[in-house]
């Protein structure tokens, strides 16, 4: 015969004497069997199954016909085989039939399941995955059958009760059945019981509300005894309800209200494990995903729960204690080891995974994966677990499931426990394909040893005291100074050391909210030495601290922050360095607590986080107000994580503005659908209808500095002939109320205006500027893309076509977003534009030194020689040379200027003068935005000079700054450079304020 699988692939026998006993038995079968026994392909196959496997020798006999079918047609189709049968059950199925037709499936698919594992056929995933589809299937059969039953009593209304498919049958049925643990991620054992959840809408299908619990109980329960009731042809899956809420509490058949409540009053860090890896897999799927998201919230925090870390660790020491973990359990041994709850076993890997999640997936959807290698493939790919330790904890995932699915096939018995003597160690080696037990051992161990050491760097290396750190006493303890304490702290290089310890004594006496808790003033007494020998290393601690201070009076609770600090030791470190640093950031922060979760995103340089993961978390919202409250979160947290980057000098100033100008443009690209979709709920939509937002200004040009607005223009556009919006009333819905076509845009813009500026419970996105839009303040808020056109062509000032050289659309339609462009270098490229560029530009240089004169000695913006003076030139240059150069446009003012090098309109000094003198000032005026905002006086103070210092050492590499003199030199001559290229170029400005 002709096999699917090779037979050398197939594990040697270890009982001859089972295999010459199932070889006999299929010898006095019919003729196909006993050619079957007769081949090669099929005696090594029988020897594989009999020789390990007293449970499938006798599937093997007894559905024989599937085995040679499996042989000669493969697995994939054999299992498309044995399930079709569970689809097309028909409605007047007696009970008894369908259970019988339930086992015959089960027996089939679980042989088919075996030979593909066991042949290398199929990869763990897909056999797993054939298990949980036998499973999924099973369930939904089963229901279906019992839905019938109810409507056939009177109890229920089905639509489809006359249909034999059962997703039909269980449509708007008001039956949940979710399936929990490895059946919801796919990632069903072999020998395994099935987790489900049952619940129910009472008031979707049930004739008498009051009466639905019961109706719903009653499936419930007969659906367990359908499948796990043992009968002369086996039983379908063991089935365990525990998952659902409150499980002593409540029926077996939860309804939704009822466990929406629960969950969000009630609901533990162990259940929010649990429910990563639900989905509906029986009755009303549409009504089981409906809950899923109604739940989410609960599931997915808004912020990092590193606090959910201790909790769900406490479940795994749990197992250990009620299982005994002791002896082969306690260490990593072979006999009699559990491979699932043992040390180093599946359920640590499992944990690591889902408390990885936990903690990272709120704010990432990307990480949600119910899959634990699926998990742990995006954890890496995220860099929120190194790469070798996801790789190791997967090989070793892989390994122990295929170890436990041997385990298990033996006897059909959901054990995980390796067995006790050799003889049975040597049969598992043997059925895994191992030549020898102690080439088995080797890989056993090795990968449990693995797991063992990544697990317990995650959970369980608590947090020390660090005493060597202070390198001298710290008590805090009664209402007085310790002198050895006041030693201590006076010898670590703060200048108050009484003040110090009486702020660190009202910590621990709970005087301030963040410590008020029990657990939290635990987590802050382990942290102090660490917490006060980083602060000791800033230039000012005691200022440093004191900024700690005002961040903890304005908790709402410490305990999330503390716990986020004791598990990430170098995130002290960055806080400290930012407290004592930067007053600015440190206000912030002390006003936007949440923000420090981005000082914990940005380490290990991967800054831009938030912007990634923003566009999913927000396509992910349920609703306006959850985008909203999601990007306001994430936007913060990453404002904060570049701000932080950027004084650490881990991100340049170029680099830091694209970053901040990508999350920008990601909230706007995110909220836009939201905001336009909720809009159109109330007032339909207009026909062809989009509206598009326009950047300019450092958005436009991708150079945001840190506090920096948004100038933005809003362009709509429509079908011609479209007079008013139009919408059709939905069921319980009032009728939209339509609008005239530029009504309804001037509202969707100021719609979109306010969601990005209004103020939420975590602060508000951004400022917004809207002057730059055609007329200024007086013109309307959103502009048709028709007057746009006609604005530029008829009407815009010089300044405007200036600031149109930044313009970015950054939101909208595609095709939106090329017309709009086109009508942008439409107006760069009009003649009047060019003969009236230097002139109108000089003009205007002029009129702001006269009427916006510098703010002090470092303001570099608006200073002779500063930033201003680049763009203007950058700005108008394009103008005069675009329509020659088409090359030359460009939005970023540093790409601008090797453009018009590039085509002679600037000398090669000349640009290089402008790119160098521009990204000097824009790293000055960020960090002093960063450090002590406005700054009027000569001197810096101490920690803001060294970080501007070490900033233009970067950029000055061939004559660096040694001192604050220096660098003010060197500011001078940048600053004498461009204007010399300013009035080269442009001309010199008429002022009575710009005399040499």
């Amino acid at each position: 015969m002709t096999a699917c699988f090779a037979p050398e692939r197939l594990p040697r026998p270890f009982d001859p004497a089972a295999v010459a006993i199932l070889r006999e038995r299929f010898a006095e079968r019919g003729a196909a069997e006993r050619d079957f026994a007769a081949s090669e392909a099929g005696a090594a196959l029988l020897a594989a199954l009999a020789g390990h496997s007293p449970y499938l020798a006798d599937l093997a006999e007894r559905e024989s016909g599937a085995l040679l079918a499996l042989a000669e047609r493969g697995p994939d189709a054999m299992m498309e085989r044995v399930l079709d049968p569970l689809a097309r059950i028909d409605p007047d199925t007696p009970r008894t039939v369908v259970a019988t037709t339930l086992r015959q499936a089960k027996r089939q698919g679980a042989l088919v399941a075996a030979v593909a594992d066991i042949a290398g056929l199929w990869p763990l995933d897909k056999v797993t995955g054939a298990l949980s589809d036998l499973a999924e299937a099973s369930i939904d059969a089963a229901c279906a059958h019992l839905l019938r039953d109810a409507a056939a009593r009177g109890e229920l209304r089905l639509a489809g009760a006359a249909r034999a498919d059962p997703r039909i049958v269980g449509r708007n049925s008001g039956l949940v059945v979710l399936g929990m643990g490895k059946l919801g991620g796919r990632e069903l054992n072999y020998s395994s019981d099935v987790d489900l959840m049952v619940l129910y809408d009472p008031s979707a299908a049930a004739y008498h509300a009051d009466r639905a619990g019961a109706v719903y109980v009653r499936i419930a329960r007969d659906m367990v005894r359908l499948l796990e009731e043992r009968t002369a042809d086996g039983y379908v899956f063991r089935t365990d309800l525990r998952l659902r809420p409150d499980p002593a509490a409540t029926p077996l058949a939860v309804s939704i209200p009822a466990a929406i409540v629960y969950y969000e009053s009630m609901g533990q860090n162990w259940e929010r494990a649990a429910m990563i890896k639900a989905r509906p897999v029986a009755g009303d799927r549409a009504a089981g995903e409906a809950f899923l998201r109604e739940i989410r919230p609960f599931v997915w925090r808004r912020h990092l729960d590193f606090a959910a870390v201790a909790d769900i660790h406490s479940i795994k020491r749990q197992i250990h204690a009620h299982k005994g973990a002791k002896g082969a359990n306690a260490t990593v041994q072979l006999e009699g080891h559990d491979v699932k709850l043992g040390r180093g076993g599946i359920r640590e890997i499992e944990f690591t995974a889902q408390v990885l999640q936990l903690i990272w997936g709120g704010r990432d959807p990307g990480l949600r994966d119910p899959t634990t290698l699926g998990a742990l493939s995006s954890l890496a790919a995220a860099g929120k677990i190194e790469r070798r330790a996801a790789a190791d904890l997967a090989d070793a995932y892989v390994f122990l499931r295929n170890l436990e699915h041997r385990l298990q096939m033996v006897a059909d018995r959901q054990t995980h426990r390796m067995p006790e003597d050799a003889e049975g160690v040597a049969r598992i080696a043997s059925f895994l394909g191992f030549a020898d037990p102690d080439a088995f051992r080797a890989a056993f161990t090795a990968h449990l040893q693995r797991v063992e050491r990544h697990y317990g760097r995650m959970f369980e290396a608590e947090p020390t005291l660090a005493s060597e750190e202070t390198k001298g006493s710290l008590v805090f303890t009664g209402v007085e100074d310790d002198p050895a304490t006041i030693a201590t702290l006076s010898a670590m290089g703060y200048a108050g050391p009484s003040t110090i310890a009486a702020m660190v004594r009202g910590w621990h006496h709970g005087h301030t909210r963040a410590t008020r808790s029990e657990r939290a003033r635990e987590l802050l007494t382990a942290l102090m030495p660490s917490l006060l020998a980083a602060f000791a290393r800033q230039r000012d601690p005691d200022a440093a601290l004191a900024r700690l201070d005002g961040v903890f009076a304005r908790l709402a609770a410490g305990v999330q922050v503390l716990s986020l600090l004791a598990r990430n030791p170098p995130l002290l470190d960055r806080l400290a360095g930012i407290l004592g640093a930067a007053p600015q950031l440190a206000d912030h922060l002390s006003r936007h607590t949440a923000a420090l979760e981005g000082l914990l995103v940005g380490a290990g340089g991967t800054v831009g986080n938030a912007a990634a993961t923003l566009p999913a978390l927000l396509k992910d919202a349920r609703h306006l107000e959850e985008a909203l409250e999601a990007a306001r979160r994430l936007v913060l947290e990453g404002k904060f994580e570049i701000d932080a980057a950027t004084l650490e000098g881990t991100l340049d100033i170029d680099a830091a503005g694209e970053a901040r100008s990508d999350l920008a443009d990601a909230a706007i690209v995110g909220l836009l659908p939201h905001i336009a979709g909720a809009f159109a709920e109330r007032h339909g939509k207009v026909k062809g209808g989009a509206l598009a937002v326009v950047a300019l200004g450092k958005l436009g040009g991708r150079e945001m500095l840190p506090g920096s607005d948004l100038d933005l223009i809003l362009i709509y556009d429509h079908a011609a002939g479209a007079e008013a919006s139009e919408g059709k009333a939905r069921r319980g819905q009032p009728a939209p109320r339509t609008l005239p076509v530029s009504t309804y845009f001037m509202r969707l813009a100021h719609q979109m205006v306010a969601a990005i500026t209004a103020p939420g419970a975590e602060g508000k996105l951004y400022e917004v500027d809207m002057r730059l839009r055609p007329s200024g303040s007086k013109g309307p808020v959103a502009v048709s893309l028709s007057a746009f056109q006609r604005y530029h062509a008829e009407e815009a000032w010089t300044w405007e076509r200036m600031a149109l050289t930044r313009a970015r659309v950054v939101a909208g339609p595609p095709v939106l977003k090329r017309k709009i462009e086109a009508a942008i270098r439409a107006a760069l490229l009009r003649p009047d534009a060019a003969d009236k560029a230097v002139p109108d530009a000089l003009a205007m240089r002029g009129r702001m030194l006269r009427d916006l004169p510098p703010d002090g000695p470092w303001d570099v913006k608006l200073g002779r020689g500063g930033l201003v003076e680049v763009e203007f030139i950058a700005q108008a240059l394009q103008l005069v040379h675009a329509r020659r150069h088409q090359g030359v446009l460009a939005t970023t003012t540093r790409t601008a200027i090797a453009n018009l090098a590039a085509a002679g309109a600037l000398d090669p000094d000349e640009a290089a003068a402008l790119a160098g003198a521009e990204r000097m000032w824009r790293s000055i005026s960020g960090l002093l935005r960063l450090t002590v905002g406005r700054w009027r006086e000569e001197s810096l103070p101490d920690s803001v000079a060294a970080a501007l210092l070490n900033a233009c050492r970067r950029l000055c590499a061939e004559d660096p700054p040694v001192d604050l003199p220096a660098l003010q030199a060197q500011m001078a001559r940048r600053a004498k450079e461009v204007r010399a290229v300013f009035e080269r170029r442009l001309g010199r400005p008429e002022s009575s304020g710009d005399r040499e």
